[in-house]
């Protein structure tokens, strides 16, 4: 059976540095973090004080209000970022088989951030005071329900709750829902709303956070011999995915083409990596075996770069692995340091990222890169982007449970 070929169309984005395709390519161009100290609620009883909010974002700049009552701040980013990439991608569903198109995203907390301040609500005044919709926004698929109720998207729908791989595996399986013809469009990529004190201080209890309180701006460092953990931000991305055909008979725009996608688990720990890296060189491999395409090939890495101790070493060893002795000279960016790390939506972020870096032949630097850790010898593009034509890349990302994703893209 032949293979059908899928493209990437539209991109949109609810970023802390920029709304839009177009704002989170000013932003990345911007070579700033967006990082601050949390303005959402007090952060002194926490041993981290900073995050990356979308302060930019007003839910009524973008839903009327009714609708934007119904929904959650993570139900908002799903259908926002949803309209923007369609808009994006000139695609007008009134002409579409609805039955072929379908939503498929990857949160990590789905709604719990709202259901901890409905908590605290029942906890003061008392289960009538509890808003009504609680119920239907805590559910991590309440993401890609809401934007197939939005499009009247009758094809697959799934959202995944598979951690800080969860934006990836959502646009590597609407990938594959395309590619086998199960359908033509696929709405995909992550939501993340997770600024809440209960849900940030319960990361911060399990040191998985920096503690830079003093530098927020340099709090997130990506495979930086000073880093000392991630940094919590929020956000969304999603991609509208086509059969490739059907996107150049529409006169579409093309981004990228998505070539393959891999997945494993290290089936080691719940929050530290396999430390050989093994599993995550797998879910690479397998991303380029799913692709057709040889490591050599291989022009540009983004890393999932989590700022973390352990994380970045391992991924550094799992570049290795998969590159051999062409690691050292392929380009690495870890973008966290620009936007903190969004859980689930980072991978989705990331790819649109990678999109754009295909299209516009720019790979953005690593944020915060000031002191070379041995252990971290990879080419990270330290201190500005580099304006370079890649042809093939891949994004990876890695969460907790030891689950590994990768996505290759081509150029369009």
């Amino acid at each position: 059976m032949n293979k059908r070929r899928v493209v990437v169309t539209g991109i949109g984005a609810l970023t802390p540095i920029g709304l839009t395709v177009d704002g989170l390519w000013d932003g990345l161009r911007a070579e700033r973090s967006a990082v601050g100290p949390v303005t959402r609620f007090d952060p002194s009883i926490f041993r981290s004080h900073n995050a990356a909010e979308v302060n930019a974002y007003r839910s009524t700049d973008f839903l009327e209000a009714k609708r934007a009552k119904r929904l959650d701040r993570f139900g908002q980013f799903s259908v926002v970022a949803s309209r923007m990439a369609l808009e994006d991608a000139r695609l007008d569903l009134a002409g579409e088989d609805r039955d072929r198109v379908g939503t498929m995203m990857g949160t990590a907390l789905g709604g719990i951030g709202y259901a901890e301040e409905q908590l605290g609500v029942f906890l003061q005044e008392g289960l009538r005071a509890v808003d009504a919709t609680l119920a239907l926004a805590v559910f991590g698929g309440a993401a890609s329900c809401n934007i197939a109720i939005e499009l009247g998207a009758h094809g697959p729908n799934s959202t995944n709750a598979m951690s800080c791989a969860s934006g990836t595996i959502a646009i590597g399986e609407g990938f594959r829902q395309v590619r086998d013809g199960y359908a033509d469009v696929m709405v995909c990529g992550g939501a993340e709303a997770p600024l809440a004190p209960l849900c940030f201080g319960s990361f911060a209890l399990i040191r998985a956070m920096s503690t830079r309180n003093d530098d927020p701006a340099r709090a997130s460092r990506p495979f930086d011999k000073d880093r000392d953990g991630f940094v919590m931000g929020e956000g969304a991305a999603v991609l509208i995915l086509e059969e490739r055909e059907r996107a150049i008979a529409r006169g579409a725009r093309v981004y990228a083409e998505i070539l393959g996608f891999g997945m494993t688990n290290d089936a080691h720990h719940m929050t530290a990596p396999r430390p050989d890296g093994r599993q995550a060189a797998r879910a690479m491999q397998l991303a380029l075996d799913d692709a057709h395409l040889a490591a050599g090939e291989l022009e540009y890495v983004n890393a999932h770069g989590s700022s973390t101790p352990l994380n970045d070493p391992t991924e550094t060893i799992a570049i290795k692995q998969v590159l051999g002795e062409r690691a050292t000279k392929i380009p690495v960016s870890g973008t966290k340091g620009y936007y903190g790390h969004a859980l689930g939506a980072s991978g989705a972020i990331e790819l649109a990222i990678c999109a754009l870096a295909l299209s516009r032949e720019w790979l953005p630097p690593t944020v915060n890169l000031q002191t070379a850790d041995p252990a971290c010898d990879l080419d990270y593009i330290p201190g500005t982007g580099r304006q370079q034509r890649v042809e093939h890349l891949i994004s990876n990302s890695f969460g907790f449970g030891g689950i590994n994703a990768a996505v290759v893209m081509r150029r369009a």
